[in-house]
């Protein structure tokens, strides 16, 4: 199916400026307010403490409802309506991690129905301890970094056919991170100056291909929990799927692109670098925008009609998918081209 025309040739290479400074203007402003926030607002898988889903009969006060809570002892609480307000439901979260067996639905249940005279469902309730959600805070820091890590392993392999020398870096990386775990670091700044680290190396070992794929997953990652942070979206287990999700659909598109990069530099070697780039993202263009369009068509449908479960990780996949297709186009590719014209400048 051609959706482009054959033989179209956009120039993206010549607004790549245009893009950097976009890509720079999205991640301070994803940085600020996560610093303004003091970090994402972490759900009860990672903060710990309990969640309850209830669903009224009819429509309930807010301030009825934490006045029932008051009476049982749940600690600092938030309420908020969830999904479609004609349902009446509600979800409670409390810092507070309490027992959970059989008697504690209707002890809440009953307390809810006295101080708002109405009828109440408890829908689900969910426990965490403090502990639990600080080790599964680390465990999905580590599996965002293994997954960014591992992915540079294959691209400087496929593309460079440097795995001996990735692989030592790797395994190196891993075993400080492992180390210094061990010790009182904290496991946050930890991964991020492991990250640092390895651009770094891969700067001065010129695996232009990895660094080019690190940055923009990288790009992609962080502009997609900035949104959350601004726009005050729970930060959960499904969060951190929807980003390993995003990773590898923001990898696929970049694969695509460096795979005709280098056919094209065989079979054009006359042409510049960014002649070659800029012909190449035009003829993968049919494939991006077609797998683009239909992804983003599954995951608007979820976001829409999916319910208030999985609603925050359709909304990631959706700023996921458009992040992730404009960084393999602005973002990928014209490192290729910034590292030439640093290797002009540097002999």
């Amino acid at each position: 199916m051609q959706f482009i025309k054959p033989g179209i040739n956009i120039n993206f290479i010549g607004g790549r400026k245009i893009a950097f400074y976009l890509s720079i203007a999205l991640l301070f402003i994803s940085f600020s307010s996560l610093i303004i926030h003091k970090g994402p607002r972490y759900g009860v898988d990672f903060a710990g403490g309990t969640l309850i889903q209830v669903k009224f009969l009819s429509p309930t006060n807010i301030d009825d409802i934490k006045s029932g809570l008051d009476t049982i002892d749940m600690g600092k609480s938030s309420v908020q309506l969830f999904g479609d307000p004609e349902e009446n439901e509600y979800l409670i979260r409390t810092d507070k991690s309490v027992s959970t067996g059989e008697g504690y639905s209707h002890k809440v249940g009953a307390a809810l129905k006295t101080a708002t005279g109405n009828d109440v469902d408890i829908r689900r309730v969910e426990m965490v301890g403090p502990q639990v959600g600080k080790d599964l805070r680390e465990k999905a820091l580590f599996a965002m970094f293994y997954a960014l890590l591992f992915i540079t392993i294959y691209i400087s392999g496929r593309f460079e056919s440097e795995w001996f020398k990735s692989g030592v870096m790797a395994g190196g990386l891993i075993f400080c991170v492992y180390s210094l775990s061990s010790f009182d670091v904290s496991i946050p700044f930890l991964i991020a100056a492991a990250l640092v680290i390895t651009l770094v190396l891969f700067w001065f070992l010129k695996l232009k291909y990895a660094m080019g794929a690190i940055v923009a997953l990288l790009h992609d990652v962080i502009i997609t929990v900035g949104v959350f942070s601004i726009f005050d979206k729970e930060f959960s287990l499904p969060i951190i799927a929807a980003l390993l999700t995003i990773i590898g659909y923001s990898l696929n598109d970049t694969i695509i692109v460096f795979d005709r990069i280098r056919e094209n530099l065989k079979k054009y070697h006359k042409n510049t670098l960014d002649v070659t780039i800029n012909k190449s993202i035009n003829e993968t263009l049919n494939r991006t925008v077609l797998t683009s369009l239909t992804t983003l068509v599954v995951v608007i449908t979820l976001f829409v009609l999916g319910g208030g479960i999985i609603h925050d990780f359709a909304f990631a996949m959706i700023v996921g998918i458009v992040i992730g297709t404009y960084s393999s186009i602005y973002v990928a590719s014209p490192i290729l081209l910034v590292w030439q014209e640093y290797e002009k400048r540097r002999k």
